[in-house]
């Protein structure tokens, strides 16, 4: 591939990012799977809260499974992964409709964003339900959301309901 300055100032935010998310998971997981600390729900609010948020890319379910298996409180933990997303897609949403898709083409790229805005003016709510209920790219969903100007209420009733049912789910599958 012939990289051209175009292409590399593109890659930069991206890269940036990618750092930061290894960073932040560096920082929480990692510090509690090699340290000698005791897993925490600090290190695991940090982790979901940004794994929520549509520019970084992390596996929200995987960290939740690893501190399920660590001892903490499945309630506690539940509460927590679920207040958290929130909080991160309500950012996200807000970052919807306040940036223009000029900034968050460049943030996300045009196909992610085309994508996700054909799956919501296609399918409305049970788009924002199911990619919350799978381990799909919800932030992404609710990002496009605020873009279109999705009633706000719907988005996060859907949203909240997909994350609950997954959040009990991913609990039931693989809590000892």
């Amino acid at each position: 591939m012939n990289l051209t300055p175009k292409h590399i100032k593109q890659l930069i935010p991206l890269v940036l990012l990618g750092l930061l998310a290894v960073l932040i998971a560096s920082m929480t997981i990692g510090m509690d799977i090699y340290g000698e600390r005791e897993h925490g729900l600090l290190s695991f609010a940090i982790v979901n809260l940004s794994g929520y948020l549509f520019f970084l890319v992390m596996p929200v379910e995987l960290a939740f499974i690893y501190y399920l298996h660590a001892g903490l409180d499945p309630w506690l933990l539940n509460l927590i992964a679920l207040g958290t997303a929130i909080i991160s897609q309500g950012i996200d949403y807000l970052i919807g409709r306040i940036l223009s898709t000029r900034i968050i083409d460049h943030l996300i790229g045009r196909h992610r964003y085309e994508k996700a805005e054909y799956e919501i003016r296609k399918y409305g709510n049970i788009t924002i339900f199911v990619f919350n209920l799978l381990p799909l790219s919800s932030p992404v969903i609710l990002l496009a959301a605020g873009m279109l100007k999705h009633r706000i209420k719907d988005a996060f009733l859907f949203s909240v309901v997909g994350l609950v049912l997954k959040q009990l789910l991913i609990t039931l599958i693989f809590y000892h």
